[in-house]
This record gives C-alpha cells, structure tokens and sequence, in this order.
C-alpha cells in the first residue's frame, strides 16, 4: 500500500512543482478554497490557539488572523512541494540570507546548532546548508511511508543536507564532537514534548507549557555556539533569513539561558506577524499541566 500511494501521488506532486510562478500560486488559491472552506482542516485547533495566545484581540482581528495563515500554510505545503525542483540557484533567489558571514565567521572556531521555529518558511531551511563549509544536518520528523521518506532524504541531500531523526541528534552530535568533525545542525524547537518527559517548563506566548531543550542540552554538553534563525516572508514566494547569535560558547551560558532567548526571539517573530506562523499544531496542549515537583521557571 506504500508504494502504491507513492507511486500514485508522485505524478501529481512533480506537476505542481514544474508549474509556473502565477499558476503555481493560483494552484494554491484553489487549495485554500477546499482546505479552509470545503474541509475546515483543524480550524477548530487553529481558532483555539489564537483565541488563546491574543485574548485582547477582537473576533475581527482573529478570524483575518485565521484566514490569512491558511492561505500561507497552503503556499507553504506547496513550496515544499516545489523543492523537487529547486536549484541551488533558483532556491537563493526565493531564500535570501542576509548575513551569511555569521555562520562563516563562527564555523571556524566550532560547530553551529542553528535554532528555528516553524515560521515563514521552515522547509527551506535546509539550503542554509549551501553556505556553509562544515558538514551539514537536519533534524526532521521520519514519514512513516517509506517510500516517501527515503525520496525526502535524496531531495534535501541536493542542498548538502543530511536528514537525521530525533532519536539519532544525539549520537551524532556527540559522536562529531569527539571525532572533531566541524559540523551545523538545524533543529526546529518549538514544538511541544511529552508532558511527563519535559525537563523544563516556562511560559511561551505568556502560556506555561513544557519546553523542547534539547538543543541548548547538547549545545552546553559539547561547548557549541548555538544561532536563531529568524525567516520573514517577504512577499509570496520569497523569503529573507537572518542569523542572530545567541551563544558563541554554550558551555559558557548558564542553564536555561539559551532555550529562554530562543524563545523570546521566536514570539517576537510571531507578535509581528502571527498569520504566518503554524497554528495547526496543539502547541499549548499541556497547559496547567505542569507537574507539582517542577520549581517555577521561565
């Protein structure tokens, strides 16, 4: 069944992402018909978490909110979709990295965990890796169709990315750190960990919830300088990526510093503009959930 949903659904992605820029997006126009109207994808999800994280906005400005994000996450599934067919060159002119001297400068001294949310475009990412001199890695969620995934890894192994799972981070960036293997490593760290798994609990969007640290943990273990990546959408279909250091040396951060700037750099982002941050997710599913033994933090 695997392969056959593959096979069945290749043809179509691959003709979505040779379509010209205006069909491209009018393709997108018609998906955010169905998506948004027809099938109401987790707009419950969506209606909640926005209601939630801006109590002090009107029912107006929530549903613009609402609608505007759905029209983003459709161009955004879709570029990732257009990444089949995405060259170095074509991908810079979409993704624009206004400093890319940070990365290069920092490099030469040690290896760079690079922090992001999923914001903007977050699928893109991975071409930051055609800037770097050192060997290049992803962190992703693996797709339980084989096929899929195994086609995901070749696609991305174009823009000199490694795909690695959660489960393998750790080994890897231990295992680099000992064989002194000069190294960037791209985590998305917003998403929300198990409850009864989380070592750390603080407030994100003025909400207590469970809080992924797992990139400042190893940063801090293997002396790492650790880096935000902020995206902005500049218009549809373009990007601009900027680089903010948040630590030259990790092991010279005190505990919890790193995870608390990244967070505060990624709710700017989404104060500024939330339509285009991803609101499908159950980010805040843990609230009031925080086990009594848990000192307050954050």
């Amino acid at each position: 069944m695997q392969l056959l949903a593959f096979v069945l659904t290749y043809p179509l992605l691959w003709f979505i992402s040779i379509l010209p820029h205006s069909l491209f997006y009018a393709f997108s126009d018609v998906a955010f018909f169905f998506v948004y109207h027809i099938f109401g994808y987790r707009r419950k999800v969506v209606q909640e978490n926005l209601n939630l994280v801006f109590p002090n906005k009107s029912k107006a400005e929530i549903a613009q909110i609402e609608r505007e994000f759905y029209h983003h996450l459709c161009d955004t599934f879709l570029e990732m979709v257009k990444t089949m067919n995405l060259s170095k060159e074509q991908v810079a002119k979409k993704y624009h990295i206004v400093n890319p001297e940070v990365l290069r400068e920092i490099e030469k001294e040690r290896s760079i965990i690079i922090l992001c949310a999923h914001y903007a475009n977050w699928e893109w990412n991975v071409s930051i890796n055609n800037y770097v001199q050192s060997k290049g890695y992803a962190v992703y969620q693996k797709i339980n169709n084989s096929y899929f995934d195994a086609f995901i890894r070749k696609v991305r192994a174009r823009w000199n990315t490694t795909l690695i799972t959660q489960r393998q981070t750790a080994k890897t960036v231990i295992e680099n750190y000992r064989n002194n293997v000069r190294a960037t490593y791209g985590m998305v760290s917003d998403q929300s960990p198990q409850a009864h798994r989380a070592q750390y609990w603080s407030k994100f969007m003025n909400i207590k919830v469970p809080i992924f640290n797992g990139g400042e943990t190893l940063a801090r273990k293997t002396g790492l300088a650790v880096v935000f990546l902020k995206v902005s959408k500049v218009k549809r279909g373009h990007y601009q990526a900027e680089f903010i250091p948040i630590a030259r040396n990790a092991k010279k951060t005190e505990e919890h510093e790193i995870t608390n700037a990244f967070l505060r750099l990624t709710e700017a982002q989404i104060i500024e503009k939330p339509e285009h941050y991803l609101w499908t997710h159950k980010r805040w599913k843990h609230r009031n959930k925080k086990p009594a033994s848990f000192a307050e933090t954050g």
